[in-house]
């Protein structure tokens, strides 16, 4: 273990919220460089609105699933730090830059690392943790950076159950659809146009579903193509 994720660990960084149910970290990790400019943006921040408000409306749900926001474009950003849906504020995004993936894919796993040890610092259990990417573009990283990235998620999903990390890809209209497949182990999904809404309906519906179960025990998710947002 790091000296930082013995800090983290350390008393004061136990969470405080007085809520005692087991977690479901989720971590969006979101594409907005230069092309995701105009109707893609615009349908981007819609979409997440459309998280919140369905995780709201399952009573355990919102008091188990956390949502966190990493964006990237021209530079990798934590624009919303994991919450309870409750408290979730969806950052108003804004497209411009080039497309940091893999820096952006390490830092989402440093976020839930750092998150896992504050649920083992306050005696919470959590569920296997999520990190949803969604993206337009080719990274622009160097080979090394996005190499490390990549053997970053094969390192978590090898990993026995209750301690991987989900990682998903979904790539926008202008995605690079083979350069994905070879990042994600989990075969990548087009969106079908700009079915964003759609896609974090699908999203907060399974992770409400997660919620449910009990910890350790398999998902069955619906497929997003037959739920109409996503193509092979």
């Amino acid at each position: 273990m790091s000296d930082e994720l013995r800090v983290v660990k350390g008393a004061a960084a136990r969470l405080r919220d007085g809520n005692p149910e087991p977690r479901v970290p989720c971590v969006l990790l979101l594409d907005v460089s230069g092309s995701m400019s105009g109707d893609k943006i615009q349908e981007l921040n819609a979409g997440l609105d459309t998280i919140r408000t369905e995780l709201l409306k399952d009573e355990q749900a919102a008091r188990r699933v956390e949502l966190a926001v990493i964006t990237f474009g021209g530079k990798v950003e934590v624009a919303q730090d994991f919450a309870l849906p409750s408290e979730f504020k969806p950052p108003v995004l804004v497209a411009d830059g080039d497309t940091p993936m893999g820096a952006a894919i390490l830092r989402a796993y440093e976020l839930v690392e750092k998150r896992k040890a504050r649920y083992e610092a306050s005696d919470l259990d959590s569920y296997e943790p999520w990190v949803f990417m969604v993206t337009d573009g080719d990274p622009t990283d160097p080979a090394e950076v996005l190499e490390s990235a990549i053997q970053r998620i094969r390192q978590a999903d090898a990993q026995d159950r209750g301690r991987r990390i989900a990682f998903f890809a979904v790539g926008v209209e202008g995605a690079n659809m083979q350069r994905l497949s070879r990042i994600s182990k989990r075969p990548p999904l087009k969106l079908r146009g700009l079915s964003f809404a759609r896609m974090f309906r699908w999203v907060s519906q399974s992770l409400t579903r997660v919620s449910r179960t009990e910890i350790g025990d398999r998902t069955l998710l619906t497929s997003p193509i037959a739920d109409g947002w996503g193509e092979a």
